[in-house]
């Protein structure tokens, strides 16, 4: 028996192996983040939808990219009005077009979600390119993480709103507009402030950015919280809810009860902290991959293998927790027979590398052989990622109503 109990692929793995050392990193981590993320009780829900008042007949998705189209089928499919709000109306023409052309690809595969049939869903989703209008009758407004937009239009819509509110007392995008810039994420922010009313959840789709920078000052702020989704959000369910530190718990619990509304795996952060939980988890694993492909200890496809064909088969139904109850006789079964095996792989980890130069070169050139960098690849591959997302999803549903 292996350090970590049963072994994946039978025999003995050694304390130092490749498999070992990734699973190490994640359960170190997730052990520190327990006071931080403890696992939430379910919310009691009330028959017919979640706590008080948490029914919204009509959400509003700022920015018609993938993550916000992404949202909007989300939406659509759990039967809800969707107003996608975009700068230009050929962005959301374009919009409207990748998203029927998705749900009639998931209706014949009968992948599609939700009880609606495609034209049901589609017929739900509206555009538009007023901002204050498409807040108009919303109670839910998800801003994409894509969104981005040009300057000078977007200036357009932004003095329009505010000046309705306040006068010419405006501020004004920067010129370069980035999806994950602070800056412009503050002051699209501003400007739902400036709209919203005091019933309206703003919520924020940053897989980087903490709440308190991005929320801190607003009229609203006790409103406003993240909802990071995993990209796709439409084959991927997990959503992070991480509130501000002045985000009302009525807000985080209406957040929660509405994304398990739209079928959707919702997990709460008690506070925000830097990556939240899912990219402190996937860096740490990326941090130990990266520096075992430098040391020559595996090749970096290999390095691929221990997940696709190893740990990512047990962490699609359970993750490291689990993992280690599972393994002895319970959590502290696990670390009393493993607790020093654990420390000792963990103080062999390197530094927080560079994720530049040599190494670099040498894992873009192995991956890029396997995938090359063109569009139409890289497309392809992109869609059988989704199709075994798919496939998986619906696997994990038939699994659990049996």
């Amino acid at each position: 028996m292996s350090q970590w109990g049963r072994p994946l692929h039978g025999g003995t793995v050694g304390v130092g192996r490749v498999c070992i050392r990734a699973e190490v990193a994640l359960a170190a981590l997730f052990w520190s983040l327990r006071p931080h993320c403890p696992v939430p009780a379910p919310p009691s829900t009330p028959p017919g939808g979640g706590p008080a008042g948490m029914e919204p007949s009509q959400v509003a998705i700022i920015g018609s990219g993938l993550i916000g189209r992404s949202w909007a089928m989300v939406f659509a499919a759990g039967g809800f009005k969707v107003k996608l709000y975009d700068i230009a109306q050929q962005q959301l023409t374009s919009a409207l077009e990748y998203i029927r052309k998705q749900m009639k690809e998931l209706e014949e595969s009968e992948s599609l979600k939700g009880t609606l049939s495609a034209e049901q869903q589609l017929a739900l989703i509206s555009t538009c390119t007023d901002l204050k209008a498409a807040l108009e009758g919303a109670t839910f407004v998800q801003v994409s993480k894509d969104f981005a937009t040009p300057s000078k239009q977007f200036r357009k819509v932004v003095k329009s709103c505010a000046e309705q509110s306040m006068g010419n007392r405006v501020q004004q995008p920067d010129q370069e507009c980035t999806p994950e810039n602070l800056e412009l994420k503050r002051k699209i922010f501003g400007q739902l402030d400036l709209i919203a009313d005091d019933n309206v959840i703003l919520s924020s789709s940053t897989s980087c950015l903490l709440p308190s920078k991005v929320f801190t000052g607003l009229k609203h702020v006790k409103q406003c919280i993240v909802s990071h989704p995993v990209n796709p959000p439409y084959f991927v369910p997990l959503v992070e809810i991480v509130p501000h530190p002045e985000t009302d718990p009525s807000t985080t619990e209406r957040t929660y009860a509405l994304m398990k509304q739209i079928g959707q795996s919702p997990v709460k952060l008690n506070r925000e902290i830097e990556g939240f939980v899912l990219n402190r988890l996937q860096y740490a694993l990326i941090s130990e991959a990266w520096r075992l492909v430098g040391d020559g200890v595996i090749s970096p496809t290999d390095l691929d293998l221990v997940m696709s064909d190893g740990l990512g088969m047990r962490y699609a139904f359970i993750g490291p927790l689990e993992t280690m109850h599972l393994n002895a006789e319970g959590i502290s079964s696990y670390c009393e027979r493993y607790r020093e095996g654990m420390k000792l792989v963990l103080n062999t980890f390197g530094p927080v590398p560079e994720f530049s130069g040599e190494i670099e070169e040498k894992i873009n050139q192995a991956i890029s052989e396997k995938i090359p960098v063109v569009p139409e690849v890289l497309g392809a591959r992109r869609n059988w990622r989704d199709e075994c997302l798919t496939s998986l999803a619906k696997m994990k549903k038939q699994m659990k109503s049996d």
